[in-house]
């Protein structure tokens, strides 16, 4: 990628000193271009004899089952409810642990003690220790009944700097190696305990059929009976076998999530509806559960998603029927992110009905914690909440916790594996991480077998994947959505850069490093390390499999080489199969990287020859997932009767003839349907797309949840789901922007034919000063503003608005239309504040945006 850094700077610095090119146009009446539609399938009749009574492998201990019954004849309602609130690092302090007593609490992603990305082990322990002393204070509460910590260790201890990170569960699914995989748990549980935490939220068991959902990535396989033997192989590494050290001073907590049918929503609708028979949600969803409960999992995590039409969160058929009573499961059910807050008649403050339906924490971030537990509390006493529900649910927790041993443990400073900071990231841990990478790469194309390739060559890297550790990391990584890291934030890691440049200088070969693809000298072979980049749930929902959509900059460069005579091998960095037709025709072999994690280095071992010309790794990995023939093959899954591209299973080693075809079809169902809206940011910012701060100094990169400049900050919110929206707030001390770029130029020449506007999804608190400005920035520094602060004047107040400014406005005044750096610049000189969920190009709209020029 070109660095155009410097480029951007100046010009932007300039106008905002300088003021803004305002166009005055009057605001058109406001008009709505999106609409919340609610699909749910009507209501099925349920079969329980469908689910089996699962021989679980951790069974009841009577004394452990005496020591439950006597502590909870002892304990208070209100010791009992706060058993059942999980709050949030970020929305409690250890003087409320000490009042309350809460039962558990969490880290979401992105979330570090004292708020601090790169704070250390030891300022993980210190929280953990306080918050348990605080929690066995009985001083205020009463109570001295030990908390515990869970905490999103889903590839890897992945919130903590310097972890070993794992391939995520895509890639592991591709290597099929249970073994392995139970390898990778332990050594998860290892460096977890290292900072002082009880309870991890894995294994994810989804069984994906549609991969345009967000999270393919956590899912293992389309498989089924893959799920289901790695759940019971996670299961077994994070907590022990329940024959062995089970829930020793060695393991932690594990949970199998979530419940049920996420992988199996409409369209792949994150949070969606799953329409499946129930048939079909045992035969395919549940496996991973058979696995992982049968393996003596202690904990469920409640699933956002419905089925047909109900929210699970609040599904009693669901949760107690099937789950507790018919499967057998006697540990605790846990819900997701104020996942309760999504039940009908619910909000995050008041939830009967889930626990009613056999909910028995609630997971409530954010500062609804509060009123939560006293709305609970109140409920039981008013009869709308059983006393004996609640009493089920504290007693399935006092028993996870009697079974983990928290009340003998010392407290988390003191446990075993507690500040050995040597154990985080240590090199064997990393091994085996290097293992998995090896095993789970798939090799989808190899022309005249040109891999392995000879290290003594004159080899280009190329990509901007090539040097990225965040970018072969993916999402749930450091930060929630995996965005926002540098090559510096994972010290002990390594880039598949790393590997390719120490073995081929050992080998004596020549290693040219160039993300664009611009080399001083002719390269024998270009290796190309390209892909998606990182998300988490919610953003990464696509409405296709196209890779790359409207902007084709990796197929360019492949394309470049291939020109050049290169022969191209091609290393495709992403979460999920994609429709990449056009790429695997530039390229003359291609690997499935997926998802690697922090030792990138390991793929080399696999690409490279050793100096002696012998082959040092072959192909493992097959496709867990079926690899679709269109951008519009979803789903696609094995036994469905469609023909993919290629099959699950599919994966050619050393010496095997290349089958795919060099002339595939690249004109997909999708490109020949009409145009597209773009969409900027929607519950985050999309690839390739960045978001930045401006001010007088220049541009910094929103790189966390938080971020602020000399002008203006802005902030994470939860609207509808976690951090779906944000709150932009200028100081009004100098003119600043808030900037969604990329350094590629997009064209924008078939949205403007299309009548497209630029619309963003608001709100605002208060009335705005002029000047307040929509912009775009265009090739040769072009910057045009369309004043906008009467039509944020005429929507004030609580409620959520379009405002939308027709793209002929800004080519009127200029604007290449089709080298466009950055399609939205929002700028203020005044103090001011809004707070938005959604930006997009909209086609059709130019009309009736806003402030339209038509």
């Amino acid at each position: 990628m070109k660095n155009n850094r410097l480029f951007v700077l100046k010009p932007i610095a300039l106008l905002l000193s300088t003021g803004f090119l305002l166009l005055g146009c009057q605001p058109a009446d406001e008009t709505k271009t999106q609409a919340s539609i609610a699909k749910t399938a009507p209501n099925m009749a349920t079969n329980i004899d469908i689910w089996p009574k699962l021989d679980i492998a951790v069974k009841q201990d009577d004394a452990i089952e005496t020591k439950v019954n006597t502590l909870l004849g002892t304990m208070t309602l209100e010791q009992k409810i706060a058993q059942m609130i999980q709050p949030e690092i970020r929305d409690i302090t250890v003087e409320d642990m000490r009042k309350y007593g809460f039962g558990s609490y969490l880290n979401g992603g992105g979330a570090f003690p004292n708020n601090n990305k790169h704070a250390t082990a030891q300022d993980w322990i210190a929280l953990a220790d306080a918050l348990y002393q605080a929690s066995i204070d009985d001083s205020l509460d009463g109570s001295t009944i030990p908390t515990m910590w869970g905490t999103d260790a889903v590839h890897g201890h992945n919130n903590v700097i310097g972890a070993t990170l794992f391939p995520h569960n895509i890639g592991l699914g591709a290597a099929n190696n249970p073994a392995l995989i139970e390898k990778i748990a332990e050594v998860t549980a290892t460096e977890v305990m290292v900072t002082g935490i009880d309870w991890v939220f894995a294994p994810t068991v989804a069984v994906v059929r549609d991969d345009r959902w967000g999270r393919t990535y956590e899912g293992y396989s389309e498989d089924p009976a893959i799920v289901r033997e790695y759940a019971k192989a996670i299961v077994n590494g994070l907590q022990g076998h329940a024959k062995g050290d089970f829930l020793s001073d060695k393991r932690v907590i594990s949970t199998v999530k979530h419940f049920i049918g996420d992988g199996g929503t409409q369209g792949g609708d994150d949070q969606g509806d799953n329409i499946a028979d129930e048939q079909t949600l045992f035969d395919i969803h549940a496996q991973g559960y058979v696995g992982g409960l049968s393996a003596g999992a202690q904990s469920v995590m409640a699933s956002f998603n419905s089925w047909h039409g109900k929210k699970n969160h609040g599904n009693e058929y669901l949760l107690t029927q099937v789950l507790k009573n018919k499967m057998g499961f006697d540990g605790f059910v846990v819900g997701d992110w104020n996942g309760h807050g999504q039940v009908a008649g619910c909000s995050n403050e008041s939830c009967p009905q889930a626990i009613n339906a056999g909910l028995d924490i609630f997971m409530v971030p954010t500062t609804a914690w509060k009123p939560l537990l006293e709305n609970t509390i109140a409920q039981v006493k008013s009869g709308q909440i059983a006393q004996s529900r609640v009493d089920d649910a504290v007693r399935r927790i006092l028993r996870v916790k009697f079974r983990a041993g928290l009340f003998d443990k010392p407290s988390p400073a003191k446990r075993m594996y507690s500040g050995k900071t040597e154990l985080i990231g240590s090199a064997a841990h990393r091994e085996i991480a290097k293992q998995a990478v090896r095993e789970s790469l798939v090799l989808l194309k190899n022309n005249q077998q040109l891999l392995p390739l000879n290290p003594k060559q004159h080899i280009l890297l190329a990509g901007d994947g090539a040097d990225n550790i965040g970018k072969q990391s993916g999402g749930w990584t450091i930060s929630w959505q995996g965005t926002g890291n540098t090559n510096e934030d994972f010290p002990g890691g390594s880039s598949i850069y790393d590997g390719f440049k120490q073995q081929i200088e050992q080998a004596g070969g020549r290693l040219e490093l160039s993300v664009s693809g611009d080399y001083h000298t002719r390269p024998d072979v270009a290796v190309v390390v390209f892909g998606e980049e990182p998300y988490a749930e919610g953003n990464g929902d696509l409405d296709n499999l196209e890779y790359q959509r409207g902007l084709k900059s990796d197929l360019a460069l492949l394309k470049r080489l291939k020109v050049a005579g290169i022969p191209v091998v091609s290393v495709f960095i992403s979460g999920r199969p994609m429709w990449v037709n056009a790429e695997l025709n530039a390229s003359d072999a291609f690997v499935a990287a997926w998802l690697l994690g922090s030792e990138g280095d390991a793929v080399a071992d696999v690409l490279l020859q050793s100096a002696q010309g012998e082959i040092q790794h072959d192909f493992k990995g097959k496709l867990s997932f079926s690899w679709p023939n269109d951008a519009m093959q979803t789903a696609v899954n094995q036994g469905d009767g469609q023909t993919p591209l290629l099959p699950f299973g599919f994966g050619l080693r050393y010496g095997d003839k290349s089958t795919l075809a060099n002339d595939l079809n690249e004109k997909s169902q999708h490109t020949a349907n009409q145009i597209q809206e773009l969409v900027l940011f929607e519950r985050a910012v999309k690839a390739p797309w960045r978001m930045s701060l401006v001010d007088q100094q220049g541009m910094t990169a929103v790189a966390s949840s938080i971020e602020q400049n000399s002008a203006l900050k802005i902030k994470s919110i939860d609207v509808d789901i976690q951090e779906d929206a944000r709150l932009v707030q200028f100081n009004g001390t100098q003119a600043g922007a808030l900037e969604i770029n990329d350094n590629f130029p997009f064209d924008l020449r078939g949205l403007d034919e299309a009548s497209s506007a630029l619309v963003m999804t608001v709100k605002v608190p208060a009335a705005v000063a002029s000047p307040v400005a929509l912009s775009m920035r265009c090739e040769n520094q072009c910057d045009v503003a369309i004043e906008i602060s009467q039509a944020l004047n005429n929507i004030v107040g609580n409620e959520w608005h379009d405002v939308s400014v027709d793209l002929a406005c800004f080519k009127q005044q200029g604007a290449t239309m089709d080298k466009i750096y950055a399609p939205f610049m929002f700028k203020a000189s005044q103090a001011m504040a809004f707070e938005f969920k959604r930006i997009a190009v909209v086609p059709n709209l130019g009309s009736q945006a806003t402030i339209s020029c038509h």
